[in-house]
């Protein structure tokens, strides 16, 4: 049986028909399954955007296996899908993570966020994919007291950059967008909130994006607008009078030459790992870190949670995109037979429903 949930007040609880974990491709096509049962969904993330791992691992680069869709980017697809749930209205609760969850004697269960924000749900979906994406870490001495202030593990509000000695550390995708986004001075950087000076560090020479990026970036290092540094950080150093106030990092070159580099932030760009994190403590039936779930309903041990995607294990499972689409279809029709038992849950075609065209919020095609 999952864990039993902290002792909270839960006054404030978001009661709910239906609680999705995880705001990736399969997560958010859940919400969609959902909507057209009549489900309402609350999502949570860990992740500050809806995307998970297709925003966080290739947001940039193609996919070429969604039906229909010769090729498209991950940030395309996820894009898409939010489009395509807005007539349900799902709310999005992000950067947090569910870290307790225990079933209720009314038979509904209550969970827990990292951001102390409670919900009572009727059923419970995990599309958590491969687990919570966690940054990896910088491993630097002493670096870990600066998080927040002047260590950020993803590109700030630009008030926190502002005038600031930014060091950008890392050499894919995230870290050229950061830098990208700061030297460009979009989406909330302005040229009276860019930092003072913007400084990439990357172990290589050879950097791993998109090529327009790529071409974007050299010219803002031609220009002087942005510093291009190759080597790693081997230590930190900090205000005589300000013990904690970061001045300048010590880096070490390709050539084991050693230098000071001036900074007073870093953002550090090194990727993220998944995680399975706390659902692993819910007393859910596991295999090799994956969910187990029986093919027909995609329920897991538990009645009434249910799990979808990457994260689950069955017989013949392959970890592809579509197969996580079909999961969330099959989870939907199982949640709805479970919450409206006295209800029969009907196959209903988006292409003649008159209902499901009430619910997507489109007009009932007129035959001729």
């Amino acid at each position: 049986m999952p864990s039993a949930a902290p002792s909270a007040d839960t006054s404030s609880a978001i009661e709910c028909d239906a609680l999705v974990i995880g705001a990736g491709p399969v997560g958010l096509f859940q919400v969609f399954q959902l909507g057209l049962q009549g489900i309402h969904a609350e999502v949570v993330d860990a992740l500050p955007v809806p995307g998970g791992q297709c925003i966080e691992l290739y947001a940039d680069k193609p996919i070429y296996d969604i039906p229909a869709v010769q090729v498209c980017t991950g940030r395309e697809l996820v894009d898409r899908l939010l489009r395509q749930i807005v007539p349900f209205a799902p709310r999005f609760h992000l950067g947090q993570e569910v870290s307790a969850l225990a079933p209720r004697d009314d038979g509904r269960f209550e969970l827990h966020t990292s951001a102390r924000q409670a919900f009572i749900a009727r059923s419970v979906f995990i599309a958590g994919g491969v687990g919570a994406f966690q940054p990896r870490l910088l491993k630097v001495d002493g670096i870990e007291r600066h998080l927040g202030r002047q260590l950020f593990y993803r590109l700030p509000q630009p008030a926190l950059l502002a005038g600031r000695q930014v060091l950008v550390v890392g050499g894919e995708d995230a870290a050229v967008d950061a830098v990208l986004q700061m030297a460009d001075a979009v989406d909330g950087y302005t040229e009276q909130t860019r930092p003072a000076s913007i400084t990439l560090l990357h172990r290589r020479a050879t950097l791993t994006a998109e090529a327009s990026a790529l071409a974007r970036l050299q010219a803002h290092i031609a220009s002087g607008r942005v510093r291009f540094e190759v080597g790693q950080i081997l230590g930190i150093e900090q205000a005589d009078d300000e013990p904690h106030s970061l001045t300048a990092v010590q880096v070490i070159g390709d050539d084991d030459g050693t230098r000071r580099l001036s900074a007073n932030a870093i953002v550090a760009c090194l990727g993220v790992s998944p995680k399975l994190g706390p659902i692993a403590q819910w007393g859910l039936a596991l295999e090799r870190r994956q969910l187990v779930v029986d093919a027909t309903h995609f329920e897991t041990s538990t009645p009434g949670i249910f799990a979808v995607g990457d994260v689950v294990t069955y017989p013949g499972k392959k970890k592809l995109i579509l197969c996580g689409f079909h999961e969330a279809t099959l989870a939907a029709f199982a949640a709805a037979a479970r919450l409206r038992p006295d209800q029969p849950v009907l196959l209903q075609y988006t292409t003649t429903s008159q209902r499901l065209h009430q619910l997507l919020g489109v007009a009932t095609p007129t035959k001729a």
